[in-house]
């Protein structure tokens, strides 16, 4: 049977609205999910932080 196209713009359709579901589910998973990216920005910066630190002390032992 054939649709005249009609099955080319079904496809079409649902898959952008598929797309554009995905997407803002993972933008609102995101979201809610800061903490974990909070704790590796404060890790991050405390090795930065003792690496100056046995930079200017000149210890690199540690």
């Amino acid at each position: 049977m054939d649709l005249g196209g009609a099955g080319w713009g079904l496809q079409t359709i649902i898959g952008g609205l598929l797309l554009a579901a995905v997407l803002l589910w993972a933008m609102l998973r995101n979201r809610k999910s800061r903490q974990p990216m909070d704790r590796t920005e404060r890790g991050t910066r405390n090795v930065y932080d003792e690496s100056e630190q046995v930079r200017r002390t000149g210890d690199e032992d540690v």
